[in-house]
């Protein structure tokens, strides 16, 4: 793949994750939590995307995007540390509220998976534009 693909494919999954933010707010104030959790978590996971999409490396399953994430960029210091404890919180949020029929989740968690979001996209778009 070439430097230009991937920079492009970069900007799409970067395009996705706001668009899912912006979906998740929407759902907040409507006070459709978990499906709002869902779209949070998404953001969140297409941003990450949008990060591997520039080397470029693509997996799967959830767990190896985030696990290669963590090990390449959070665990290097390339993004904060506090970032993969985020989003290691967002996927077990989103996880709940996806597949727990009990779940009962509070507008404070939902509020919180939507900041990581917006954190992390911040956090994204810094590094697509120095990359």
């Amino acid at each position: 793949m070439s430097t230009k693909i991937s920079k492009e494919l970069s900007k799409h999954r970067l395009e996705q994750a706001i668009e899912d933010l912006e979906a998740s707010k929407i759902l907040y104030t409507m006070q459709f939590y978990k499906s709002a959790n869902n779209r949070a978590y998404y953001s969140i996971f297409h941003s990450i995307k949008a990060v591997l999409a520039l080397e470029p490396i693509d997996f799967k399953r959830h767990k190896d995007v985030t696990a290669y994430f963590n090990k390449n960029y959070v665990h290097t210091e390339i993004f904060p540390k506090k970032i993969g404890h985020k989003i290691a919180k967002a996927t077990i949020l989103r996880e709940d509220s996806d597949y727990d029929d009990e779940f009962i989740v509070r507008s404070e968690e939902t509020e919180e998976q939507i900041n990581t979001a917006e954190e992390l996209i911040k956090l994204v778009e810094e590094y697509i534009n120095k990359n």
